[in-house]
């Protein structure tokens, strides 16, 4: 998978994209992340990308020739361009999955108040948002949804059923987890971990995880409740 993330700060990359698991995944060339700096596709000497809004109001809002003219110079056949935006759809696990099918994605780290409509109808396949909150731009979000979507692509986790086995991925919240010792300051694993008994452990596990996604997320509980009726008729 190749991810080009479009942005006013390609300073700040990789970051995080460079160290651990992702950037062992890039070193053994599994993906490739570019941080392309849109002002190489500006045409004046200072290298505007930004401009006032029409109508007024407060901010800049970033212009639609640079933003257009660097897509279509990386854009290839089956390419998806993503915009990070607070009004885009939510990103989630089932979105990461999604996009992880893909080989090419384009990242526009959205800046500034906003975008130039134009620019989203001619350019993105998809807006999407990290959640409920603004951040000061999108460079954060685009790190943080190409390493979800990274760590799905096969090989990348030492163990592929990893990231099966997890938070999110069923639909639930991930179960208690322990490891050595057995005993630490009176707390003690539950019995049924140490009880070799895999039918007994996975049973554990599955109500553990109900338990926890019903208190912590009710909201994903009924959607859980919702998706297990459908496959049930």
């Amino acid at each position: 998978m190749r991810i080009d993330i479009l942005t006013l700060f390609p300073e700040v990359f990789p970051g995080p994209l460079g160290e651990s698991i992702i950037g062992r995944a890039a070193a053994r060339n599994l993906a490739e992340v570019n941080a392309i700096d849109l002002r190489r596709f500006t045409h004046d000497a200072r290298g505007t990308v930004d401009d006032k809004p029409y109508g007024g109001g407060p901010g800049m809002l970033m212009k639609v020739e640079p933003l257009v003219e660097a897509v279509e110079a990386i854009r290839r056949p089956g390419t998806v361009v993503i915009l990070t935006s607070p009004r885009g759809e939510r990103f989630n696990q089932r979105l990461a999955a999604e996009l992880a099918l893909e080989s090419h994605l384009v990242m526009i780290a959205g800046h500034y108040e906003g975008v130039d409509e134009r620019a989203i109808e001619l350019l993105a396949d998809r807006e999407v948002s990290l959640g409920d909150f603004v951040l000061t731009s999108g460079n954060l979000a685009a790190m943080v949804m190409a390493d979800a979507i990274i760590r799905l692509l096969p090989g990348v986790l030492g163990h592929d059923e990893s990231s099966v086995d997890e938070s999110h991925s069923a639909g639930l919240l991930e179960y208690p987890q322990y490891t050595r010792p057995p005993e630490f300051r009176g707390l003690r694993v539950p019995e049924v971990l140490l009880s070799g008994d895999h039918g007994r452990v996975a049973e554990w596990r599955r109500s553990q995880s109900e338990r926890l996604t019903r208190e912590r997320r009710p909201d994903l509980w009924e959607q859980y409740l919702q998706t297990t009726e459908i496959e049930l008729k």
